[in-house]
């Protein structure tokens, strides 16, 4: 009974919400093979307060920036002096996902439907956005309507960190002695 339960509220789940069954599907980063990241999401306490709102991933100038995952351009073009490309995501609720990412030279156009893994612009010359010790870096954004959100937890689990673990057997076990006596 208990699994029939699980498998019902699973395929309600799935059907019902169908973007939260591709939370974390994302299978690269928008830069790179596994950049490094150079400033983590902080979210702020108020919506004015300080924070960080997205992740800072360290790529060379003119780097190609991928979409993560299947999206619609909602905007490409310039704020304050930066490139920026954002992203909505189909059927993710209402108000829908959005991924931003910037300072980036647009290779897209407003409307255009993007797949994963399509490259929507290319990495601009650093605006002052980027530690001091990272010559260049994308900042990559997630937001629903003004809510800011880690932008990470697109991402595979694997792709932030590694593969599962793999339990061995341990074999001679009953042999050991057991903790070391003083």
């Amino acid at each position: 009974m208990r699994k029939l339960l699980t498998v019902t509220v699973v395929l309600f789940v799935t059907l019902t919400f169908p973007s939260l069954a591709r939370a974390g599907d994302a299978r690269l980063w928008p830069v790179g093979e596994h950049p490094s990241v150079v400033r983590a999401w902080a979210p702020p306490a108020t919506p004015y307060g300080p924070g960080h709102r997205g992740v800072d991933l360290a790529a060379p100038i003119d780097a190609p920036v991928r979409a993560v995952v299947d999206g619609r351009v909602f905007f490409a073009g310039a704020i304050a002096g930066r490139g920026v490309v954002s992203l909505e995501l189909p059927d993710t609720g209402d108000p829908p996902l959005r991924t931003t990412y910037e300072p980036v030279t647009p290779t897209v156009h407003k409307g255009d439907h993007i797949t994963a893994g399509e490259v929507v612009g290319t990495l601009q010359l650093p605006t002052g956005h980027c530690p001091p010790a990272t010559p260049s870096c994308l900042h990559w954004g997630l937001l629903r309507g003004d809510t800011y959100l880690n932008p990470l937890t697109l991402l595979d689990p694997s792709l932030t960190h590694g593969p599962p673990s793999r339990l061995l057997p341990v074999w001679g076990w009953r042999e050991w002695p057991g903790p070391l006596a003083g």
